[in-house]
């Protein structure tokens, strides 16, 4: 690789000093870029020359690379994990600089504090945030790469930078003269940067908001991408863990005999509250685990199962609860209101299952412990929680934790944790050689972190016109950020246990809504769209009941609801209602169902079409969707967002649920905990609306409103109305 030299915004007091390091290094133009918290817009700052090289100093966390070659690099610092980062973020950065397309790479960054994300604290990838916390950001850097690019040229040619233009890695000067980007570099580099570079208008972008291909589609296919469970290392054992049956267990003793007996075998080691079968190879390992006998400690949780979290719930629904959201009079109005005449009272109760995340890739991580470092290669959503369990368990430095993020075969949250992490590092250290873990689909789905099981209760009041007049919901369940960030919790408040169901878009006259954190011995965590998943159903669901209770279509009371309340979820609504024919005939049998949410920046209204069987079976036959995310990069990774995420969501409304029986999780393969398989999906329309918003996130934003949109349907189809899910539930294991 030929050499490079780094220009950076710095302040004019640090600009001599760092001229003296990068003109040494000569012959590119490496462009790295300062990002800082919160919300305000990337500005330069000062940092210095290599922010690798000086850890802590600043919070870059991209870097753009040009080469003689004319090749531009974007180093990236998101995860790519199925939702399109590595070609939307490089469009950003190329559109701007009126990069040549083709000749735009990603290189995938190290872990650094360099790299965090400025919308989550960290170096980490989730909460649909990789486009909306680079969408600024990386055109700033374009911009600037661009201007330095252009400059460098006119005074080659000695002209006024004004009559250069720029187009596909060339500048093009008065009189046909023209430069690749490539040639520049080395001259650009030498160049005070620009105090303000003027982005590109919308109506100017030629890659942005175009359906430009995937970039990793190709080595995805033909079989040379690699994720996490292919990773080789030298010298490498293959870990393979008996862990234990519930909640709480422990191997109390064990005997290894048998295993260590098997060939391939390398050795037998304690790890955490389970066992380790180290070998040569996976199946090796696999049988080797086959083979132990473990005496398992039960623990305190043996006689947990499904009705005993159902009675701590109940039990726990009778507290006050903190408030989340008030509107107006809050819960007061509702008793005043339902004394006028002609006033209606309505009461629901809705529940939901804890849930696993099913990724297609199983956990796993390889691992190797040194003397003074530590590598982690491995698909992983969190960088700086790898170096810090890391740094844990070995004691040594973050900055001796180099972790290789590979591709991530789903992520969906699950990848955010890092149980499977340790068991690697701590393998690895225990053995002195590098140490890859597997985990099985069994191990997968009985050791996650789940999506929370909850309990809803409703209340609302319509006066005698079928206008809502006041509404309440308390919400019962587990927190995740209690265990993972407690800081977060304020006031008896996990934000990802009520989003979803405060500062609705909907102009409700009087609101309140309650949390009551209940937590349980079943660990939980972040799952594809977190809370959302589950307010979405209750609220969309129960704001379905009000409407039949009023005698209203569902699609115009909600739509009411909305023209006093927020315009950009209304014209999804309007969207989605008009593309799917709402109002109109449809087949024999088949019946509409809509919802509409807000989530992650994004807006997203659905309209599923739904039939049941004679037999009770039931089949979503097409959802609509609508979908205003601010200003679309690639239109294509939007709509595969959207599907994805609907028929993430659809199967676990049709399908799935954890059970617990004994203490431990029932479900174990995909036999027990299903998957909608093609032959019953949908087809799924996606219908954008053009904005010029800033963009919000797509990965989960199309999850929250399938579920009500298929119940809605299901009550239009049956007039029974589902207040828990899964809707058809497999038969009990």
């Amino acid at each position: 690789m030929p050499s490079e030299t780094i220009v950076s915004p710095v302040e004019p007091g640090s600009r001599r000093h760092f001229l003296k390091s990068s003109v040494l290094a000569g012959g590119g133009l490496l462009l790295g870029l300062y990002l800082p918290r919160g919300a305000r817009a990337a500005q330069p700052g000062a940092q210095p020359a290599d922010p690798l090289a000086e850890a802590g100093a600043f919070t870059p966390n991209a870097y753009i690379r040009v080469t003689p070659d004319d090749r531009v690099t974007l180093v990236l610092d998101k995860s790519e994990m199925g939702q399109g980062v590595m070609t939307a973020l490089p469009m950003l950065l190329a559109d701007e600089m009126d990069a040549d397309w083709p000749s735009v790479q990603i290189e995938q960054a190290g872990a650094h504090d360099a790299y965090k994300n400025p919308l989550l604290g960290m170096q980490a990838t989730g909460g649909s945030t990789s486009v909306r916390s680079s969408w600024l950001p990386l055109r700033h850097a374009g911009a600037t790469a661009r201007a330095l690019l252009v400059q460098a040229a006119a005074q080659r040619w000695q002209v006024d930078a004004a009559r250069c233009s720029v187009s596909d890695g060339v500048v093009h000067g008065p009189d046909g003269r023209k430069a690749r980007f490539g040639e520049l570099a080395g001259d650009a580099a030498r160049l005070p940067l620009p105090r303000d570079v003027t982005l590109k208008d919308p109506k100017d972008f030629k890659l942005i908001g175009r359906p430009m291909a995937r970039v990793d589609v190709p080595e995805k296919t033909n079989g040379s991408a690699v994720f996490g469970i292919d990773m080789q290392v030298p010298d490498m054992l293959v870990a393979c863990i008996a862990q234990p049956p519930a909640f709480g267990a422990s191997a109390a003793s064990y005997d290894d005999r048998a295993a260590r007996a098997l060939p391939g075998v390398h050795s037998v080691l304690r790890a955490g509250d389970g066992v380790a079968v180290l070998a040569q190879d996976f199946w090796s390992a696999s049988k080797g685990r086959d083979a132990l006998r473990v005496d398992w400690n039960p623990g305190p949780h043996a006689q947990l199962d499904d009705a005993s979290i159902q009675r701590m719930f109940r039990d726990a629904a009778g507290q006050d609860g903190a408030v989340a959201w008030k509107v107006g009079a809050g819960e007061a109005a509702l008793d005043a209101a339902r004394q006028q005449p002609g006033a209606k009272l309505l009461e629901a109760e809705y529940s939901l299952p804890f849930l696993a995340h099913a990724t297609m890739e199983p956990m796993n991580c390889t691992a190797f412990v040194q003397k003074d470092r530590v590598d982690i290669w491995g698909p992983t959503q969190a960088q700086t929680l790898n170096q810090i369990v890391a740094g844990k368990i070995t004691g040594l430095p973050q900055h001796a934790v180099h972790v290789h993020t590979t591709l991530l075969g789903g992520g969906f949250g699950r990848r955010f944790e890092q149980d499977f992490v340790a068991q690697a590092v701590e393998l690895s250290k225990a053995s002195g050689r590098p140490v890859k873990v597997m985990w099985t689909r069994d191990d997968d789905t009985r050791h996650d972190f789940y999506r929370p099981a909850n309990l809803h209760r409703l209340r609302a009041v319509l006066d005698g016109s079928g206008r809502l007049q006041a509404w309440t919901h308390k919400i019962v369940g587990p927190s995740i950020l209690s265990r993972v960030f407690p800081q977060y919790v304020k006031n008896g408040i996990d934000p990802t246990s009520v989003q979803g169901a405060v500062d609705l878009p909907y102009a409700f006259p009087n609101a309140q809504t309650r949390y009551v954190m209940c937590n349980t011995p079943v660990p939980v965590g972040f799952w594809r769209s977190v809370g959302h998943s589950i307010t979405a159903f209750t609220v969309e669901s129960f704001l379905d009941e009000l409407a039949h209770a009023a005698g209203a279509d569902p699609y115009r009371f909600r739509r009411e609801l909305l023209r006093g309340g927020d315009p950009r979820a209304l014209a999804t609504l309007d969207l989605a209602a008009s593309r799917a024919g709402w109002g109109r005939a449809l087949p024999a049998g088949h019946f509409h169902g809509i919802a509409m949410h807000h989530s992650f920046g994004s807006y997203v209204t659905e309209v599923a079409e739904v039939s049941v069987d004679a037999k009770g079976g039931v089949r979503v036959h097409r959802v609509t969707c609508a979908v205003d995310c601010g200003q679309v990069v690639n239109p294509d990774i939007v709509k595969a967002q959207v599907q994805s995420a609907v028929v993430y969501g659809l199967t676990a409304a049709l399908l799935d649920r954890i059970s617990l029986r004994d203490g431990g999780v029932v479900q174990a393969n995909f036999d027990t905990y299903h998957m909608l398989r093609m032959d019953n999906a949908p087809q799924v329309d996606v219908h954008i609306i053009d904005s010029r918003e800033a963009p919000g996130g797509m990965g989960e934003p199309g999850t929250p409103p399938i579920a009500p949109a298929v119940t809605n349907a299901l009550f239009a189809a049956t007039g029974r109305r589902l207040r828990e899910l899964p809707i058809q539930p497999p038969a009990a294991v």
